[in-house]
């Protein structure tokens, strides 16, 4: 579930935490784009910019099941999902504006970080053109994957983020995406009535 890029992300945060120090304070060498302030630092830029996209492509990923065959309680998760990201995008654009730094950050500026956490295009379209009969369990395997991510930035951002609103997101994320795993998990368990074959 990519924690390769993620540990490496997670060694960035730590210095990043470093370099501003306890006050919260930027790195003179870090991009105007992702540098802190005050109240904030690199971290919370960093967890924000990071977030916005990715909460994009989960939205992205859970309007395909509107076209596909799944259960009631599949498609109940994917809407709450849905509804919960569009709602968290709009506030996490929000702060960084308050701070005078773009939603996202310029294209490659995380290669450092390890790289931004994503579900591409091509694994969207790919899952798109899977077969009904396997569809939701292909499904659930990405958006599981896919919220794991969201949970390993919240995590990185709760150990070393300043802004109490941002630690706040972050922490709620941590809490509500991986109870969604667990629940997901548990549906996987379960025999699907479009694949009765499945164990």
């Amino acid at each position: 579930m990519r924690y390769g890029a993620l540990a490496l992300l997670a060694a960035c945060v730590l210095l990043l935490v470093v370099q501003c120090g306890a006050t919260g304070g930027s790195s003179s060498t870090a991009p105007a784009a992702e540098r802190g302030g005050p109240g904030f630092n690199a971290t919370d830029v960093m967890f924000l910019q990071m977030m916005v996209p990715h909460q994009g492509q989960g939205v992205r990923l859970v309007r395909l099941v509107r076209r596909h065959p799944v259960r009631p309680e599949v498609a109940t998760l994917a809407a709450a999902i849905e509804s919960t990201q569009l709602t968290e995008v709009k506030d996490m654009a929000g702060r960084l504006r308050g701070w005078r730094r773009p939603p996202t950050a310029p294209p490659h500026s995380h290669a450092a970080h390890g790289g931004m956490p994503e579900t591409t295009q091509s694994e969207l379209d790919a899952l798109d053109r899977t077969p009904p009969d396997r569809f939701e369990r292909a499904f659930l395997n990405l958006l599981i994957a896919h919220q794991d991510d969201t949970v390993q930035m919240a995590r990185m951002e709760t150990g070393g983020g300043q802004d109490a609103w941002t630690r706040r997101l972050a922490e709620n994320a941590d809490r509500s995406r991986s109870a969604q795993i667990t629940r997901m998990l548990a549906i996987l368990g379960s025999r699907s009535p479009h694949n009765p074959s499945q164990k």
